[in-house]
């Protein structure tokens, strides 16, 4: 079945950077697309990011230009590095990966822990 296991979160000010990893285990999701979400308290889990090898990476319009997806095939683990952090961005992050494209969670699956976020203004 396999899981995806997400760290590096933690507490930064507005305008910082941070880089998130998704890391497989059990498997490779080498084919498929992964995606980073989030939920903040309250709210649905939304759409970041995504990345696959048939399709550029795509972003969400609130993270786009500040947020950059990539994928290292050998370390079997997805990147997300967040640079000029908001406040806004304070959330539980998650990957999951999927057969295609889709930007609702509902349609990944082998979720991890997620991993906290925390931006201070």
């Amino acid at each position: 079945q396999g899981q995806l296991v997400e760290s590096g979160g933690g507490l930064v000010q507005a305008g910082g950077s941070l880089r998130l990893s998704c890391a497989a285990s059990g498997r490779t999701f080498e084919s498929y697309v992964v995606a980073w979400f989030r939920q903040a308290p309250g709210k649905e889990r939304e759409f970041v990011a995504a990345i696959s090898r048939v399709l550029s990476p795509l972003y969400s319009d609130s993270v786009k230009g500040r947020f950059t997806i990539s994928r290292d095939n050998t370390k079997n683990t997805v990147y997300l590095q967040m640079n000029s952090l908001k406040p806004e961005d304070t959330a539980v992050y998650y990957c999951g990966a999927a057969p295609v494209f889709s930007g609702n969670s509902l349609h990944y699956a082998n979720w991890g822990q997620g991993t906290q976020v925390t931006v201070s203004s």
